[in-house]
């Protein structure tokens, strides 16, 4: 280490440390003001989308917002971390006053007592200024990349969470459009029963009828009217989930712009190598621990780093005396290396620990690649299968409304009872939640596949 030091006469304080004072007041003065974004207009003035629904799950959801509150505070990680090279100033004015016994000295002192003379009133006044710097420290740089690394890990977290916010609110959006197709079946099958009550009525009061069928009609509109019943407090509970996915307030009114059936439906199914390929670029979770994994090498190498000699630099100034108008100048400054040389193998043991977090990470990584490829086959795989299935219950619902239309027209003519008109009635009722289920897996997977895809934003 290398210091100077020097006592010198001089009644007033020099322009350069007057200027250091002006600099730490305006520091310490300013206020800090901390930056609030204006609070987003939450209310719907159109009808809401698939891909609405996404988009606005992914900002405003109470999941979304966390993780973006987390990676601003990664972001102020580094702050801290980049202060490391950055000097170190401070400012004191110290007011002192003592009394000592001079025999506390440990030496003789002419004209004291020996045996010690208490001396009080000893008053002395201290202004200073200190500064210091890292020049140069390979370690403060590693801690500096691996916090941006970090830093960047969170933000792609962030990105991970807000699709996981954006699919569930998809799927809470088909949900609902599923309860709202019900209900609308669910009421044709109220129309359709009561249709039959008044044409058992008709033919009863006709003398073509028996009471066997009004009361058969009157049972199937009972039980048609408990369904519906059912279906609108289903449909208004998916209305209260969606709202909760989305991150709305209670009370937001929500009106969907398309139904089940107006959705698109895809006639080809993508090729499940370039599906593969496009979610291991775009997935934010994998990107995410990738960084992850960066970042812990990088604190190797920091860890590592703290072996090599650092270099800095500091320096003191200041007055000291007795009143403002004897006022001596003082400094101190020097520059100093220091080369590290045993500290008991913790730093060793730090590298191995850190080492093995690097390898934990790889694992979860590597394990992550194959779930990734793993979701897309599967999403593929339900896709095909929804598809055909929606086929098969598209033709079902077809010949369920041509039985109906057969067996009511039998009972209508007074050919046949109305029993056949129930079964095909309930078969009619089956059909139709098969095809509303049909219509729902295909989206699910749809939702699904943009999801392993990192895509579900995206969706139109």
């Amino acid at each position: 280490m290398i210091s100077h030091q020097v006592m010198t006469s001089h009644p007033r304080i020099p322009r350069r440390f007057g200027a250091v004072l002006i600099l730490l007041a305006s520091v310490i003065l300013t206020p800090a003001v901390a930056g609030q974004r204006p609070a987003q207009d939450t209310a719907l003035t159109h009808p809401l989308s698939l891909g609405d629904a996404a988009r606005l799950a992914s900002r405003m959801s109470a999941s979304a917002r966390a993780a973006r509150y987390r990676t601003a505070q990664a972001e102020a990680r580094v702050t801290q971390s980049r202060a490391q090279l950055l000097p170190d100033i401070s400012a004191s004015a110290l007011g002192n006053g003592r009394s000592f016994n001079t025999a506390t000295f440990g030496i003789p002192l002419p004209g004291f007592d020996p045996n010690g003379t208490v001396i009080s009133g000893v008053n002395t006044m201290d202004v200073r200024g200190r500064a210091s710097m890292n020049l140069l420290d390979f370690s403060a740089f590693g801690r500096i990349r691996g916090a941006k690394s970090t830093a960047r890990a969170s933000a792609l977290t962030a990105e991970s969470v807000a699709e996981q916010a954006a699919t569930t609110a998809a799927l809470a959006y088909l949900n609902a459009q599923r309860a709202d197709a019900q209900l609308a079946a669910r009421q044709a099958d109220s129309v359709l029963a009561d249709s039959l009550v008044s044409i058992a009525e008709a033919q009863l009061g006709a003398g073509v009828g028996v009471a066997l069928d009004v009361t058969r009609a009157r049972a199937q509109m009972a039980s048609v009217h408990a369904q519906l019943i059912a279906a609108r407090n289903a449909r208004d509970r998916t209305r209260l989930a969606l709202v909760r996915a989305l991150g709305l307030p209670l009370g937001t009114p929500i009106r969907l712009a398309d139904s089940l059936a107006t959705l698109p439906v895809i006639d080809t199914i993508p090729n499940e190598r370039s599906a593969t390929e496009l979610a291991m670029q775009n997935r934010p979770d994998l990107r995410a621990v990738e960084a992850q994994l960066v970042a812990a090498r990088q604190g190797v190498s920091a860890i590592k780093a703290e072996r090599l000699p650092s270099l800095s630099a500091f320096g003191d100034e200041g007055w000291i005396g007795i009143d403002m108008n004897h006022m001596l100048n003082t400094y101190d400054w020097g520059l100093q290396i220091s080369i590290p040389i045993f500290d008991g193998f913790h730093r060793e043991g730090r590298i191995e620990e850190q080492t093995a977090a690097v390898r934990e990470i790889d694992v979860q990584r590597r394990d992550l690649r194959q779930g990734v490829a793993i979701e897309v086959r599967s999403a593929l795989l339900d896709l095909a299968s929804a598809r055909q299935e929606m086929s098969a219950a598209r033709e079902r619902l077809e010949l369920a409304e041509q039985e109906l239309a057969q067996a009511t027209d039998r009972f209508r003519t007074g050919v046949a009872g109305n029993a056949d008109v129930i079964t095909a009635t309930l078969a009619l009722n089956g059909s139709r939640n098969l095809m509303i289920d049909a219509l729902t897996n295909y989206q699910t997977a749809r939702v699904a596949l943009a999801h392993a895809q990192g895509s579900v934003t995206e969706i139109p």
